[in-house]
């Protein structure tokens, strides 16, 4: 994950609570993907402070690090000597016909790719790769990158000799969670409630949600299957959902008291990752342990697999 600071319920829904199910069935490393940061936006002052919130969300989310290596991807030198080797072995005219590059192009107006943006894929394959992983867990945009990898990794194996296995997607479980606007979630349009945000600000945000424009009164009848706050009832409180449904149809329930009860719901949700947030920003000297640990081990793993491909390659 590319780090933007403190993570949102997107995130959490999306990513997080995903993650944090896969440590019981596989062994994970999770990278912060600080060089892919650079693609969209060459200021790295705020890249540190950054990584440490969002490893932070990691943490209180339940990411054990027992399990799970947490590490930044610019401390492992092994990412950028696989990349540029990687580089050597797709073209140019291929990475050009990625639908996910073009389509952050788009979303984010960039008016020239830089060769770094466009050859994305390539050090996220090395990203995959170092470690050899069988399994991507991603969303639906991220597909064309995971394929990408795999067939960089048949084209290395074929020149070279096996050396990586061929990574499958592995979709995450929740569709993706719509922002308070009914936009995609994204603090760059601050239409997110953060994973750290107090119940105040919740209850703030909250009343900001769009709802059904046809309901202009509390009696007047609902839809919810349009109602984004009904989204969110039935992620943060599935136990009601069924009730208020029935209620927003009839009109018994309006929409106010409808986001009181929602925010309320994620307030609790999101109780657990509060107050573990709170434990980790009072013990920075363990956070920082974990970051420390968690790079050592991504190092060890990744110096084994870059000796292998230079065996392979005959430059050892």
């Amino acid at each position: 994950m590319r780090p933007t600071g403190k993570l949102h319920l997107g995130h959490l829904v999306g990513a997080l609570e995903n993650w944090v199910s896969l440590q019981h069935e596989f062994n994970n490393y999770h990278l912060i993907a600080d060089y892919h940061a650079l693609t969209t936006k060459l200021d790295s002052s705020e890249i540190y402070q950054n990584s440490i919130d969002m490893l932070i969300d990691w943490l209180a989310a339940g990411i054990d690090p027992a399990k799970s290596p947490m590490f930044r991807q610019s401390q492992i030198k092994e990412h950028t000597e696989l990349h540029l080797i990687f580089s050597m072995l797709i073209t140019q005219a291929r990475l050009e016909r990625n639908p996910a590059v073009k389509d952050q192009v788009r979303d984010l107006n960039i008016e020239s790719v830089s060769y770094g943006h466009l050859g994305y894929p390539v050090l996220q394959a090395a990203d995959i790769l170092l470690y050899k992983g069988d399994y991507v867990p991603v969303g639906e945009d991220q597909v064309p990158h995971v394929e990408i990898t795999r067939e960089i990794a048949r084209k290395f194996n074929s020149e070279y000799g096996q050396v990586f296995p061929e990574p499958e997607v592995k979709l995450t479980k929740f569709a993706r969670l719509t922002g308070l606007d009914g936009k995609r979630m994204s603090k760059s349009i601050g239409n997110t409630i953060l994973l750290a945000d107090s119940p105040d600000e919740i209850q703030k945000k909250m009343q900001t949600a769009v709802t059904d424009p046809q309901k202009v009164r509390k009696n007047d009848p609902g839809r919810p299957e349009i109602c984004l706050v009904f989204t969110y009832h039935q992620k943060f409180n599935p136990t009601e959902a069924p009730q208020i449904e029935t209620d927003c149809r009839s009109g018994a329930l309006g929409c106010v008291d409808c986001k009181k009860r929602a925010a309320t719901r994620i307030t609790d949700w999101l109780a657990p990752n509060r107050e573990k947030r709170a434990y980790y920003e009072s013990h920075m000297d363990k956070v920082q342990a974990i970051l420390a640990d968690g790079e050592a081990k991504a190092r060890t793993r990744a110096q084994a697999t870059m000796h292998e491909v230079r065996t392979a390659m005959k430059l050892g």
